[in-house]
């Protein structure tokens, strides 16, 4: 009888972090513009709460990228 193995490890680190996360959030900002315009909201004020959105999680992910990075050079000192 063959055993599933549910533990791979860590994921695996991407190459383009910032990048990644920018198109993440640029994405769940379309949403927030896509669901505010499906339900009869004001598109203006969807747009502007889709790019308030993606500014302030882009930003944040980039600041603990970058944490996480000058961690990990504090430590291989």
């Amino acid at each position: 009888m063959r055993k599933l193995k549910w533990d791979h490890g860590p994921p695996p680190k991407s190459a383009h972090p910032y990048r990644d996360s920018a198109i993440a959030y640029a994405v769940l900002a379309g949403i927030v513009v896509l669901i505010t315009a499906v339900t009869g909201g004001s598109v203006v004020k969807g747009i502007v709460a889709g790019v308030i959105v993606f500014a302030a999680a882009t930003a944040y992910s980039w600041w603990r990228v970058r944490e996480r990075l000058r961690q990990q050079e504090r430590e291989s000192k």
